[in-house]
């Protein structure tokens, strides 16, 4: 899924966006003695291949958020060693996300994506050899994990920030839909059902496939027409320390009413999404005693509520509107958590799981196209990263609360406390988040 007086500023057109803008073709121009024909449009070209590389990305994030565990209880029975080489694919987020948003700002985006690429791909290869010399170790999932978490970061930051570098305005609303729905189709359906049946055939042949679908989407970089620097002012005559950009962006976000209420807004979700998705397994088998397939079903209730996001938020922001459509996610995810307060119905609890994560998909299309068009291109990397950090930092605190409150006053109160303090949310958002302010971005 995914903040004082707006303060909007305009990022410089470089050379990428002057020739999206203003192109000739072969042959036309001064002394030709052809009419001119229509260009080229590098804004589409440049959407096939960011959706290309996100499928892709996602596609073997998913198989590596299923592998690397599995891997785990090979070497260990521990729980607690097992859940934490699940841990360091995320815990870069909360550590080095806001020193990532310095560097996106500061380097061209497209080769930062090759660099976190090639980082899969190096994780991918030192296990894929450890597996076939029968030398693999906990220690090298660890580090494996880790790699491939900080590499996530590089790359989900420096991709939200190069999309306004690589698609023009108009086509921007459309490049984050299918990207999202990339995302959530890897993340959510194909990436572990591919990642189970790799992982049943051998576990050579999953890190193989998974380091080939890192190395295509690193070459389909080269396909992206444009210049992909952060544009902006003319850099200072004194050095400007880390620290101080990131608190230059994170003043940016904070000072932003708009950008602080979305923030804080997407942090409550993401906080009731982390506890939903911690308590859900445990919930299932023992109140609403279901099997793993029944289980399934609700478990994929999610997904395919993403899936319908992804595929009709198009159509939902003409009926309703941007503003009416990020609102109903706040609804969808109140349902999420409070049906499974007031029941133990499956297919109740299945369809606030549906509502869920149809919400969430339309918020994230929604909150990304609107970021990029307000934050400007010089912030847009300590921006992004802030505003993961809120959410992705979020996640934990609402499974360990959940946890506590299940503990102290069972699982149901606990998706209740959920739901009270979930809907909060809509409030919040009508007082600071009005239509005509998105609509003025």
């Amino acid at each position: 899924m995914a903040t004082a007086i707006p303060a909007r500023a305009e990022a410089g057109e470089d050379l990428g966006t002057l020739k999206q803008k203003v192109s000739l073709p072969p042959g036309a121009g001064p002394g030709s003695g052809s009419g001119p024909t229509p260009a080229p449009d590098p804004g589409r070209r440049n959407t096939v291949v960011l959706v290309g590389f996100t499928a892709a990305t996602n596609l073997a994030d998913g198989v590596m958020k299923m592998a690397l565990p599995l891997l785990a209880t090979q070497l260990t029975g521990s729980p607690a060693q097992i859940t934490a080489v699940s841990l360091t694919l995320t815990l870069p987020w909360l550590l080095i996300a806001l020193h990532v948003g310095v560097l996106v700002d500061r380097f061209d985006r497209r080769r930062l994506l090759g660099g976190a690429n090639g980082m899969r791909l190096a994780a991918m290869g030192w296990l894929a050899v450890s597996v076939a010399t029968g030398g693999l170790t906990l220690g090298q999932l660890f580090a494996a994990g880790a790699i491939l978490g900080v590499a996530d970061v590089l790359a989900s930051t420096s991709s939200s920030a190069l999309v306004p570098a690589a698609v023009p305005e108009a086509g921007r609303a459309r490049a984050n839909t299918w990207m999202v729905g990339a995302e959530t189709v890897g993340q959510e359906f194909a990436g572990p059902f591919v990642g189970g049946l790799l992982l049943a055939a051998g576990t050579g042949l999953a890190l193989g496939v998974t380091g080939v679908a890192y190395a295509v989407a690193a070459l389909a970089l080269f396909l992206l027409v444009g210049r992909f620097r952060p544009t902006g002012p003319a850099p200072e005559a004194a050095p400007v320390s880390v620290n101080s950009r990131i608190a230059e962006g994170l003043r940016f976000l904070w000072r932003d009413r708009l950008l602080r209420t979305l923030s804080v807004v997407v942090a409550v979700l993401s906080a009731v999404w982390g506890a939903w998705l911690a308590i859900m397994p445990l919930y299932a088998k023992q109140a609403m005693e279901l099997g793993p397939q029944e289980y399934g079903i609700v478990l994929s209730a999610l997904g395919v509520g993403g899936l319908a996001g992804a595929v009709t938020v198009t159509w939902v922001n003409r009926l309703l509107g941007a503003h009416r459509a990020m609102f109903a996610d706040l609804i969808g995810t109140i349902a999420m958590v409070a049906l499974p307060a007031l029941t133990t119905s499956i297919w109740a609890v299945a369809a606030g799981a549906f509502l869920g994560g149809m919400g969430g998909t339309l918020w994230s299309v929604n909150a990304r196209t609107l970021t990029q068009r307000m934050v400007p291109d010089e912030m847009l990397g300590r921006y992004g990263a802030a505003a993961r950090l809120f959410s992705f930092g979020a996640m934990p605190l609402g499974a360990a609360l959940v946890g506590i409150l299940a503990e102290l006053g069972g699982m149901r109160m606990a998706f209740g406390v959920f739901a009270v303090a979930t809907a909060v949310t809509p409030v919040l958002f009508l007082r600071n988040v009005s239509r005509s302010a998105l609509e003025s971005r």
